[in-house]
This record gives C-alpha cells, sequence and structure tokens, in this order.
C-alpha cells in the first residue's frame, strides 16, 4: 500500500462493514422465507423491512460522513459506489420478500433455495472482506469467489427461466414467478458489482 503522510478519515470502515453485516441479516431472512407458511412470511417481511431501512440509515450515513470529510480513505466516487451497491444488494433483497408475499405465492419453484443459498454465501464472504479494506490484504480471493458465484447465479436463473416456461404454470404465476426470480439474479448481480468496485479500489492503492 502506498505510504501517505496526511490521516485519513477510518469511520468509514466501520460503516462499510456494518452495512454488510446487515446484509447477511437479510439473506439469513431470505432463507427462513423458503420454509415459512403464509403468516410466517408475512412477518419475514416486516424484518427485513426494518432490515432494508437500517441499510438505508447506514447508507446514508456514509454519504453524509463522504460530504462532510476532507480527507477519505480512497477515492470518493468508489467509496459513493461501494456505498450504493451495498444498498441495492439489501434493496433487491427486500423486493423479493415483498413480491413474495403481496403475490400471496404458495409454492417457489424448485431452484429458488439455490439462488439464496447463492446470495448468502456472497453475502458471508462481501461480510468478510469490507474489514480489510483498511489494510487491503486478502481480497483477492474475495471478488474471485463473488464473480464464480454470480456466474453460478446466471446459470441457476437460466434454469429457472426454462422451467417456467415449460408449460407446467398457468402464465399469470409465470409473470409473478419470474419477476421474483429477475429480483434475485439482480441482487446477485450487485453483489458482483461490490466486489468489482472493491478490486478497483485495491488497483489504485497498491
Amino acid at each position: 500500500m502506498r505510504f501517505r503522510l496526511t490521516p485519513r478519515e477510518t469511520s468509514f470502515y466501520d460503516m462499510f462493514a456494518a452495512s454488510a453485516d446487515n446484509i447477511v441479516t437479510g439473506s439469513k431472512l431470505l432463507m427462513e422465507l423458503l420454509g415459512a407458511d403464509t403468516a410466517g412470511r408475512a412477518e419475514i417481511a416486516e424484518r427485513m423491512r426494518a432490515a432494508e431501512h437500517a441499510g438505508d440509515d447506514a447508507t446514508h450515513a456514509i454519504f453524509h460522513q463522504l460530504n462532510s470529510s476532507f480527507i477519505t480513505p480512497f477515492d470518493r466516487e468508489d467509496i459513493y459506489n461501494l456505498a450504493s451497491s451495498l444498498d441495492d444488494i439489501m434493496d433487491f433483497m427486500e423486493e423479493a420478500v415483498d413480491l413474495v408475499v403481496l403475490y400471496n405465492v404458495e409454492e417457489l419453484p424448485r431452484g429458488v433455495e439455490q439462488q439464496i443459498e447463492v446470495l448468502a454465501r456472497a453475502a458471508e464472504l462481501t461480510a468478510e472482506a469490507m474489514p480489510n479494506l483498511r489494510t487491503m490484504d486478502n481480497l483477492t480471493e474475495y471478488w474471485i469467489e463473488v464473480n464464480r458465484l454470480e456466474n453460478q447465479a446466471d446459470q441457476i436463473h437460466r434454469k429457472l427461466l426454462a422451467h417456467l416456461f415449460n408449460g407446467k404454470y398457468e402464465a399469470i404465476e409465470v409473470l409473478k414467478l419470474k419477476q421474483i426470480v429477475d429480483v434475485l439474479e439482480e441482487a446477485a448481480d450487485a453483489f458482483e458489482h461490490v466486489a468489482n468496485t472493491v478490486e478497483t479500489i485495491a488497483v489504485k492503492e497498491s
């Protein structure tokens, strides 16, 4: 890492770590959704909504700190992109749960559990990686693995779409389920955006 003569604001590291930890909470709620009944799903949706609001608060705190800091630990644009991408993940996970409840989906198609398992693993890796921004150590394996997981998520998503369009489902049900699996795929893409931003930061700081 480059030697710097000027002090840098370090609270960003803690805020990014807190935001990533909140995403882990969201991924666990997604896992709970799989085995929940209708009443249980409504309760999970409420907790997910609270987690999403906490994520918004964390993002706003980062933006406020960014606007009030003269010196930042890395480029302002990268801080903004990282915070925004972390926020996007929570938004997509909350949207998926909300759609399941609003559409009153009785049974999620086989394969959704694989999507959620990928998201849960990506969440764990992201939470483990954020504290390492302080030293820029042990990050290469993180972004390589998240990119691999995103490729896996793409494959799962394509198989899910093929399953939805195989004629088993009514047209209206296809529309509902497709929107849910598409949003989960967007969450996987957002994890990759976070990993790519971390890679960009690490390259600049090397």
